[in-house]
């Protein structure tokens, strides 16, 4: 049978409705905007937690950001066909590699079937990694410490397995040798290596697997910023002093320096100076200072002083949006200017850890060098709806009271180097094409030969004249094999960029498939600095493919790369006449090399290749 129903209460009497009152909402938001939960409720139940309260609790709070990258390159003939030891400053040819010189045959007799005939191996390969972290502790709304460290930096994959052990040796010119009878039995050899190590200084590499690169403070006042600590410094494109972030980077400008910045936000204008620490000399430091001390400065006539100044006019990111999509011009720009200078500097060739200061010593290890140098930095942006130019222009006025080419202070030389690059750039069809010519030129000296500078000092002069190569930051890239490697950056050329790029597959979300080309032109600012004195240096194609798939915190800023990213790259360089030899030079060479068929040997140049693979997380 059913359950009985309860019976149904009673209607009760209905009361009136209230009079309306139009101000009952406004105190209730009063009321709980004022309302706060008792202390020992912080922590309990999440709902009884306000927002403010968990983060005024949880300061400081920590951020990190950074990225993980692991690259694979593969550089055939970067020697370009020369010896690579003809003191012109151009690739050294692989170790395991037979060459020939105006000095004779280099041989490599170990390869063939009976392990006697000549090696010969144009192609050099191999990886790297690195983790960069950038963790930003926060402390208050106006107060943060922010630093950078890597690990594993770097390290090229498999250069540390248990088959390798170093000692110090007592000199030699990396200070190792490898330790007698090694010390793992079961990898007497790199053929039966089993793992692969943590670098360590002095045990299995050169430095230790942990590199802290920046720690800087700053501090916000109502009337500008505060820095101070080891920071990084860029400025404009990156032509002269470069921060040296993107994934693919290997070098970075980081300064020693307190600086205040200050502006009329309304105006988007910034000023700021700072007094720079670039080289603080002979100091008391020791290798036994991790047990503690401060070491000082112990020779103040050595520092290598720098004062910065700055006046920039930069537009708020969101009102330089509205602007180009309402069709308005934006400018960007400013003026960066360094003042460096030195007194007395320790003697050539040595450095303020090696310097020998015994009183028996003339001068104690020290030489007058009366170095002054004005560094001058303008930058200019022009952006109109989906074009872009940019500009920078920089200039090294300065002079030398004494150096190891000129040891008289009433003559000093002067310094004067200029450097210019230019970069325009025009998207069309929803940005995805993106078409760029690229311009830059550095100048030469045509009182010195070679390109780059020598292992040690400056380059010898031949005759009198200002020191005038301008150098543009390593991390100023244009291309892969010429600037990039064989120079290590634009020093001494000019060159001419087209470029273009396109993304075949785009979504919302960030994630795209793209390529790009570039051909780059290079030329000598002073042909006699080149090789084959002539000006003609080389012509580069470099081509890659780009794949992205963009998570993560970086979702929002389609000019970041964020999430996976990789990039396949090729490129390959076409040697001209202002890198071959002179005609003397070459019937040198034929002389020295072997005959073919009773024909001379054939010392024209060859073309240099490369390939790279890029394969990164950035969060």
């Amino acid at each position: 049978m059913p359950e009985p129903r309860a019976s149904a209460p009673e209607p009760a009497a209905v009361a009136p409705a209230p009079a309306p009152d139009p101000a009952q909402d406004q105190r209730k938001l009063v009321a709980q905007g004022e309302a706060r939960p008792d202390e020992s409720a912080i922590g309990g139940t999440p709902s009884s937690v306000f927002s403010d309260d968990w983060w005024g609790r949880t300061r400081p709070v920590l951020e990190l950001h950074g990225y993980f990258r692991t690259r694979g390159e593969l550089f055939h003939n970067f020697a370009l066909g020369r010896s690579g030891e003809d003191g012109t400053n151009l690739w050294k040819q692989p170790l395991d590699n037979t060459y020939y010189t105006n000095g004779g045959p280099r041989e490599v007799t170990l390869c063939g079937s009976l392990g006697n005939e000549l090696c010969a191996d144009n192609t050099q390969s191999g990886a790297n990694m690195r983790l960069r972290l950038n963790p930003e502790i926060h402390i208050s709304d106006n107060l943060r410490i922010l630093s950078q460290v890597d690990f594993l930096n770097n390290v090229v994959l498999g250069s540390t397995p248990d088959a390798y052990a170093m000692q110090p040796s007592g000199g030699g010119s990396s200070g190792y040798k490898a330790a007698l009878n090694g010390y793992n039995g079961y990898a007497p050899l790199g053929a039966f290596s089993t793992t692969q190590g943590p670098p360590t200084a002095g045990v299995n590499g050169y430095k230790n697997s942990i590199d802290v690169q920046r720690a800087w403070a700053e501090y916000v006042s109502p009337v500008g910023q505060l820095r101070f600590g080891r920071m990084p410094l860029h400025w404009g494109m990156g032509m002269l002093v470069n921060s040296g972030d993107r994934i693919d980077d290997d070098y970075q400008t980081n300064s020693d320096r307190i600086m205040f910045v200050s502006g009329i936000k309304s105006l988007d204008l910034y000023f700021g100076g700072s007094w720079d620490f670039v080289s603080s000399g002979p100091t008391t430091a020791s290798p036994y200072d991790i047990y503690g001390g401060q070491p000082y400065n112990t020779a103040n006539l050595t520092n290598v002083s720098q004062w910065s100044l700055v006046a920039a006019h930069r537009t708020n990111p969101d009102l330089q949006r509205l602007k180009l999509a309402k069709g308005d011009i934006v400018v960007n720009g400013g003026i960066f200017a360094l003042f460096r200078k030195q007194y007395l500097d320790v003697k050539e060739a040595e450095n303020p850890l090696t310097v020998n200061t015994a009183t028996t010593e003339a001068n104690r290890g020290f030489d007058r060098r009366d170095a002054t140098a004005l560094i001058p930095d303008g930058w200019l942006q022009v952006l109109y709806r989906k074009f872009r130019f940019e500009a920078e222009f920089a200039a090294v006025l300065g002079s030398l009271g004494r150096s190891p080419a000129k040891n008289n202070l009433s003559d000093p030389i002067a310094i004067r180097q200029f450097g210019l690059t230019t970069q325009t750039e025009y998207k069309a069809i929803e940005d995805k094409l993106r078409v760029g010519f690229g311009f830059g030129w550095a100048s030469g000296d045509g009182n010195v030969e070679g390109l780059a500078p020598g292992s040690n000092g400056l380059q010898t002069r031949q005759s009198d004249g200002p020191i005038s190569t301008f150098r543009m930051h390593p991390a100023y890239y244009v291309d892969y094999i010429f600037h990039r490697r064989i120079l290590s950056r634009v020093q001494g050329t000019y060159y001419f960029r087209p470029s273009v790029e396109y993304d075949f597959l785009r979504n919302a979300s960030g994630q795209k498939l793209g390529g790009g080309a570039a051909i780059i032109w290079t030329r000598a600012s002073e042909f006699i600095q080149t090789p084959g004195n002539k000006r003609d240096l080389g012509i580069e194609l470099d081509l890659q493919v780009y794949y992205q798939a963009k998570d993560g915190t970086l979702n929002d800023d389609p000019s970041k790369l964020g999430g996976f990213y990789a990039a396949l790259q090729y490129g390959v360089f076409f040697p001209l006449g202002g890198l071959s030899y002179l005609p003397q030079e070459a019937t040198n060479l034929q002389q020295v090399l072997p005959q073919t068929n009773g024909q001379v040997a054939d010392v024209s140049l060859s073309t240099a290749q490369t390939v790279r693979l890029i394969l990164g997380v950035m969060f």
